[in-house]
């Protein structure tokens, strides 16, 4: 990342990042040090935190007149708020000041010196508690729920803010089973090229494409959605479905798509080792600043231990076996 500059109200300072991870703990010990001596400024104890491509970058001179220009806008920094972490190298601050609030993003290296920092004026967000678009099931034919409910018992996405309410969802065949003959090639599952719809009106917001499917039992962390297509159906809310098949993305950013359009077909790309569609709503655009919105669908089929039911206004959860009629 290159480095910023003031604009405004804005600050934004980048060194570096490295891969390594820090523990979570550390960043709120680093942040704490950083603020005290921003409140005081003691900006050659400040500039001490930095590894070393961030102190090229920023030297005690320019830290003294951003953040000398930053406190005299906001004030001193009066609390922070218990960290978020949109990634393993990162962590999310909102800032309490004398005359306002900032959204303080911190990146530290493997040793947990800083690679990067960002100040943004903090705007709170809206978190709807439910969806308020209509929605349908984003597929035809059964599907199993494998992830779904408000829980990290029956929900493995629990714990990450954007994906609290996800579904993993993998097809299931007439035979009740999710493949047949074995699980060592893509084709034998049944999830596997089936199409995945457009559960409501809405915007492509993005399209991703290019991404190899894994071999079953293979996982790409890299390119963790895969192939995915987001939708945006009203200013609080946007579809994410994930793990697509390469090549079988239909729309592009910027396409207006209506309920039960094909998007693509599913498929095994991305952090995901078998064939499944992941589905979740957020209430934003970038998926690691969002909050997860809990999704209730307006009809569908419900199979549980062999008896159908259909459903109106229902968020399934884990073991269900769901289908649109």
């Amino acid at each position: 990342m290159l480095p910023g500059c003031l604009l405004s109200t804005v600050v934004v300072l980048a060194g570096i990042p490295s891969d390594g991870e820090t523990s979570r703990d550390e960043f709120a010990r680093v942040a704490n040090r950083m603020i005290k001596a921003i409140n005081a400024a003691e900006f050659e104890t400040l500039c001490k935190e930095f590894n070393e491509e961030m102190s090229k970058a920023f030297p005690e001179t320019r830290c003294r007149e951003i953040f000398t220009k930053l406190t005299k806008e906001f004030g001193k920094i009066k609390s922070l708020d218990a960290p978020r972490f949109p990634s393993a190298a990162a962590a999310l601050f909102v800032l309490h000041c004398e005359h306002g609030s900032l959204d303080f993003t911190l990146n530290l290296d493997a040793m947990a010196r800083v690679a990067g920092m960002r100040f943004v004026p903090h705007v709170d967000e809206v978190v709807p508690e439910k969806n308020e678009s209509a929605l349908a099931l984003p597929f035809n034919s059964r599907w199993l729920v494998v992830w779904g409910g408000d829980t990290a018992e029956l929900n493995h996405h629990h714990g990450v803010r954007s994906q609290r309410f996800a579904f993993d969802l993998i097809g299931v065949g007439p035979d009740g089973k999710t493949y047949k003959q074995d699980r060592s090639r893509n084709e034998n599952f049944y999830a596997f090229g089936r199409e995945i719809l457009a559960p409501a009106d809405g915007v492509v917001t993005e399209a991703i494409d290019g991404v190899r499917d894994n071999a079953p039992g293979s996982m790409n962390p890299f390119s963790a959605v895969g192939n995915a297509v987001f939708i945006q159906h009203g200013k609080n809310e946007v579809s994410v479905l994930a793990h697509l098949k390469q090549g079988s993305v239909r729309v592009k950013a910027g396409d207006q798509v209506k309920r039960g359009q094909v998007l693509g077909l599913c498929g095994n790309s991305g952090n995901s080792s078998e064939p499944h569609l992941h589905y979740h709503l957020q209430n934003g655009v970038v998926m690691q600043d969002a909050a997860g919105i809990k999704c209730f669908f307006d009809k569908l089929v419900v199979t549980k231990q062999e008896t159908k039911e259909t459903k109106t206004n229902y968020s399934p959860v884990k073991g269900d076996i769901i289908s649109s009629d």
